[in-house]
C-alpha cells in the first residue's frame, strides 16, 4: 500500500473541511509576513523573570521539604482551574471589565481553557446538533466556522460595515431562520473589539442592540474578547457582557495569547448550565490545564499586566500606523480598515480580482505574504442579503485580503506594504 492511500475510514468532515488556510501559508518563509497573527510584542523580560521566581520558588519549596507543594506544580489539578489563578481573574474581569463577579465566590464563575480557541469548540460541541443555526459576521473568524461546519451547524453570515455587524440585520435574518429552517438560531457569534479579520470595533450602541436582540429571541452570544487588552485607541468600549447582569445570555471569552504570551490559556465567564456542560466537554479533551503555566499566568495579572502592557500597545500602534500609511500611499482604491486595536487590516479593493491567485503568483514569489479573505467566509453556509429579502447561498468575496500588522517591525512593515501596494495597482491597472 502506498503512503498516498487511505489506510483507514476516516469521519466524513475529513473529507469536507480542508486544512487552515492559513496554516498552510505559515509553511512559506518569506521576507514581508503579513501573514498570521503572532504576537510580536510580549513582554520577554517579565516573562522570564516570572519563570525564574516560580522556578526558584519550586526548587526551594522541595529542598524545604514541602514536596506536596512542589510536586503541586507540576501535577493534574482540576479541569476548570486552579483557584489561586481563577480568583486573580475574577478580580481583574471584575475591575477592569466590569463583569459582575462577586468578590469572594466570583472566582467560580471562570473557567480556563486551551485558549479561548478551546471554549469556542466547546461550547459549539455542546449547543449544536446538525441543523441548529448560527449567525456569524461576514466574514468571519476562521477558528469559529471550521468547527461550527465541522459539527454540522447551518451558519448564515450577517454583512457587516466599518463599525463591524449590523444589528438591523440581524434582526431580519433570525425571521428568515426560522421561515427557511424551521428554527431560530441557536448562537450569535461576535468579535466586538478589533475583530479577526476585519479589525474593526463595535460600538457600544450595536454591542446594546445586540445583546437586546438575543435577550429577546432567547439566542446564546458568544463574545469572544480575544483583543480586548490590545486596544491602542482613545476610547474603550464596556464589552457586551456587562449588560449581562445575572450571568445568563452572554459566553464571555478571553485568552492570554494576545496580552500575556501564546500559553495557550484562554479564560472564560459562562452562564452556569454551559459552564458545566463545557467543562465535561474539556474534560475528554485534556483533562485539565497546566498548573505550571496557570501559576505564570496568576502572577502577570496580578503584578506585571498593568506595568508592561502600554509599552507593547506603543508598540503595535506604531506598527499599525505604518501599515495604513503604506496603504494609503500605494494600494489602489478600495476600501479599508482603519484599527484602534488588534493585529489587522482588512482590505476590499473596487476593482474583482482574485486575490489568492494573486497571493501565489505575484507575491509569494516577491516575498510577500497576507491571507487571501476568501479564508474568512464559510465553505457552505447562507448569508443575509438585504436586497433580495432573504438568505441566499454564501459567497466569498476574493477581492479582499486581510493584512497583519502584529509582528514585523514598523520599517519592516512600511517597505513590504508599499512593495505590496505597487504590485497589487499593476495587477489591477
Amino acid at each position: 500500500m502506498s503512503n498516498n492511500e487511505e489506510r483507514f475510514d476516516f469521519a466524513a468532515w475529513t473529507k469536507l473541511l480542508p486544512p487552515s488556510e492559513i496554516r498552510i501559508l505559515l509553511e512559506y518563509k518569506v521576507k514581508y509576513n503579513f501573514g498570521g497573527g503572532l504576537p510580536g510584542a510580549l513582554p520577554i523580560d517579565t516573562l522570564t523573570d516570572i519563570l525564574i521566581e516560580i522556578g526558584e520558588e519550586n526548587k526551594q519549596d522541595y529542598k524545604d521539604g514541602k514536596l506536596g507543594k512542589a510536586l503541586s506544580l507540576w501535577n493534574y489539578g482540576p479541569t476548570g482551574g486552579q483557584e489561586f489563578c481563577l480568583r486573580v481573574l475574577a478580580d481583574r474581569l471584575r475591575r477592569v471589565d466590569d463583569i459582575n463577579l462577586d468578590k469572594e465566590t466570583g472566582w467560580k464563575d471562570v473557567i480556563l481553557t486551551a485558549g479561548s480557541q478551546q471554549a469556542i469548540y466547546a461550547i459549539l460541541d455542546t449547543i449544536i446538533d446538525p441543523g441548529d443555526v448560527i449567525l456569524t459576521p461576514s466574514p468571519a473568524y476562521l477558528g469559529f466556522l471550521a468547527p461550527a461546519f465541522k459539527l454540522g451547524a447551518e451558519i448564515v453570515t450577517i454583512p457587516t460595515d466599518l463599525d463591524g455587524m449590523l444589528p438591523e440585520y440581524v434582526e431580519k435574518a433570525i425571521d428568515k431562520c426560522v421561515k427557511k429552517f424551521g428554527k431560530k438560531p441557536s448562537i450569535l457569534y461576535v468579535v466586538p473589539d478589533s475583530d479577526n479579520p476585519k479589525g474593526t470595533t463595535l460600538p457600544f450602541k450595536r454591542r446594546k442592540a445586540l445583546f437586546d436582540i438575543t435577550e429577546e429571541h432567547d439566542i446564546l452570544l458568544i463574545e469572544d474578547q480575544a483583543y480586548k487588552e490590545i486596544q491602542f485607541g482613545e476610547e474603550l468600549i464596556k464589552p457586551i457582557k456587562s449588560l449581562d447582569k445575572d450571568n445568563s445570555r452572554v459566553a464571555y471569552l478571553r485568552t492570554t495569547s494576545k496580552e500575556a504570551a501564546v500559553l495557550r490559556m484562554g479564560y472564560s465567564v459562562l452562564p452556569e448550565s454551559l459552564k458545566y456542560q463545557v467543562l465535561k466537554d474539556k474534560g475528554y479533551l485534556d483533562l485539565c490545564s497546566p498548573t505550571i503555566l496557570q501559576k505564570v499566568m496568576a502572577i502577570y495579572y496580578e503584578k506585571y499586566i498593568d506595568k508592561v502592557l502600554p509599552d507593547c500597545l506603543k508598540t503595535y500602534k506604531k506598527r499599525s500606523e505604518a501599515m495604513l500609511k503604506g496603504i494609503k500611499e500605494t494600494f489602489p482604491a478600495g476600501e479599508y480598515t482603519k484599527p484602534t486595536g488588534g493585529f489587522f487590516v482588512w482590505y476590499e479593493s473596487e476593482k474583482q480580482f482574485n486575490s489568492k491567485s494573486f497571493l501565489m503568483d505575484k507575491c509569494i514569489p516577491n516575498d510577500i505574504m497576507f491571507v487571501p479573505g476568501a479564508a474568512f467566509y464559510p465553505i457552505k453556509g447562507w448569508s443575509f442579503d438585504d436586497t433580495s429579502d432573504g438568505l441566499i447561498e454564501s459567497q466569498a468575496k476574493t477581492n479582499t485580503m486581510r493584512i497583519g500588522y502584529s509582528y514585523n517591525k514598523a520599517d519592516i512593515i512600511y517597505d513590504g506594504i508599499t512593495r505590496l501596494g505597487k504590485l497589487l495597482t499593476e495587477e489591477l491597472s
